[in-house]
């Protein structure tokens, strides 16, 4: 998994930066056109939120575990609509910013926690970590769908009986490349470039394979009710995201310029800027090197 160190040098850099464009709730994980892409793109976030609360029969009341909460876009959301929600991240920024806005976060691991510390749920959504929980070193040691199971598990003890969770993810498209694959001193714009740069914008993580190895995962705690692919929808957010962060704004400007002695100083933070130059998100969506879903599973037993 990620470690606290790896997602605070994805993520945290980002904060002010992010929330200046995006609001202090910035949602960075797909928005949900599902074929209308007339949509802004808060109104195709919005139409996410909705979709995850209709997946999990929200209602009014109900508390509803995210395990990585982000900035706290799906927490407001439950707010919004009545919900108690409760985050975890392990992101020192994320929680602070949540914390801030009366939002209630943990920042803890969930490899770390305790079932009963936490009590049952009525729902748990994971909209966009499920990618960051297996590193390419736990891939090799072939602990990749061991640390699934677990989460699937973890999920299974938390929740109340026949009640559901969401998972959105990133995955592998047309096939799955090996880990030598990823290399930045391959051909400019090559596939292998483009995941070789990727990788350094968040280490400490590797893909799920596909639907059918998530599927096998959580098949002893969990059914899965339905599945929806964002593969076009990613495509679009990453676009919108790239024309709003290409906005001038003057406390961006601001925030951006602070950044500067970092930029000069650490070669992984380059590689980090080079890699959302060159869009090698969006360029894997596009050549379908990968691929996306939203999950909606129901616990069994």
């Amino acid at each position: 998994m990620a470690s606290q160190k790896e997602i605070e040098s994805t993520y945290d850099y980002m904060d002010r930066i992010f929330r200046s464009v995006l609001g202090n709730h910035g949602d960075i994980t797909c928005a949900m056109y599902n074929g209308d892409f007339s949509m802004s793109l808060e109104q195709a976030q919005k139409s996410k939120h909705a979709y995850i609360l209709n997946g999990i029969q929200f209602k009014k009341g109900d508390r509803v575990l995210d395990i990585g909460c982000g900035w706290g876009p799906m927490l407001k959301a439950l707010k919004d609509a009545g919900g108690q929600g409760f985050g975890l991240t392990i992101s020192p920024a994320q929680a602070k910013n949540c914390i801030a806005n009366d939002l209630q976060v943990a920042l803890r691991d969930w490899k770390k926690i305790e079932p009963g510390s936490l009590g049952k749920f009525d729902g748990i959504v994971s909209v966009g970590a499920f990618e960051a929980f297996c590193s390419i070193e736990e891939l090799l040691s072939n602990r990749q769908e061991e640390i699934y199971a677990r989460f699937f598990k973890l999920c299974h003890q938390l929740l109340k009986d026949n009640r559901r969770l969401f998972l959105q993810t990133m995955m592998w498209g047309k096939y799955v490349p090996a880990p030598e694959d990823l290399n930045i001193k391959a051909r400019k714009l090559s596939d292998q470039w483009v995941l070789g740069y990727l990788a350094r914008f968040y280490p400490g993580s590797w893909l799920p394979n596909n639907l059918e190895q998530i599927q096998k995962c959580a098949a002893p705690y969990f059914r899965l009710i339905s599945e929806n692919n964002g593969r076009l929808d990613y495509i679009q957010t990453l676009s919108e995201w790239g024309e709003k962060i290409g906005q001038f704004n003057l406390n961006k400007f601001l925030l951006e310029l602070r950044l500067f002695p970092k930029y000069i100083l650490s070669r992984n933070f380059r590689q980090q800027i080079t890699s959302l130059k060159y869009s090698c998100n969006r360029l894997c969506f596009e050549r379908e090197i990968m691929s996306h879903q939203r999950l909606i599973f129901e616990k069994i037993g």
